[in-house]
């Protein structure tokens, strides 16, 4: 499990086996871009960015609360990044997102950024209700897979944006690793 210290307010630093989860820089553009612009890591997320609003995301990326860029312990590069929405569109419920760029894929590194980040939103993100949640296109198997994974159980799902998505939600009883 994560390093958490007892109590991380923003801006905090996490690490966990083989990663360190830091608040996203200015000095990050290149990566965080790529996550914006690649189409298979927006492939289940409505595409890449629209070039003509890559600036404004660009601007208000670094240093936005609640927002991680993940790297490797050993050498800090940028693997992706993971955030919590204190305030979603679904009853003011905490929401974990993520992207990770794809030659990272396949190595558990989503699954062990996410968990921790959902530990540490547990002790550090208020919120009036005891879960935190996440949405995926019910087609994308590999993310339903990380959710299922660190303890996340489907509770609705709904259409948006044209696809069939899927509502996943964890207490801090229910947040595992599942073996």
């Amino acid at each position: 499990m994560p390093s958490i210290p007892a109590s991380s307010p923003w801006p905090t630093t996490l690490s966990t086996a083989r990663l360190l989860l830091r608040p996203a820089e200015s000095t990050d553009v290149r990566e965080f871009t790529r996550l914006w612009t690649d189409p298979e890591v927006r492939r289940f997320l409505g595409g890449p960015v629209a070039e003509q609003k890559l600036p404004l995301y660009q601007q208000r990326f670094a240093n936005r609360p609640h927002t991680f860029a993940v790297t490797t312990r050993e050498d800090r590069t940028v693997l992706g990044s993971v955030l919590i929405d204190p305030a979603p569109r679904f009853g003011d419920r905490r929401e974990v997102s993520y992207g990770f760029l794809p030659e990272h894929w396949g190595r558990g590194y989503a699954r062990e950024a996410v968990a921790a980040v959902v530990e540490w939103a547990f002790g550090n993100v208020p919120s009036d209700h005891p879960s935190v949640i996440a949405v995926t296109q019910e087609a994308n198997a590999r993310s339903c897979r990380l959710l299922e994974a660190i303890g996340m159980r489907r509770i609705d799902s709904f259409i948006e944006f044209d696809a069939p998505q899927v509502l996943f939600s964890v207490d801090r009883q229910g947040l595992g690793i599942a073996q």
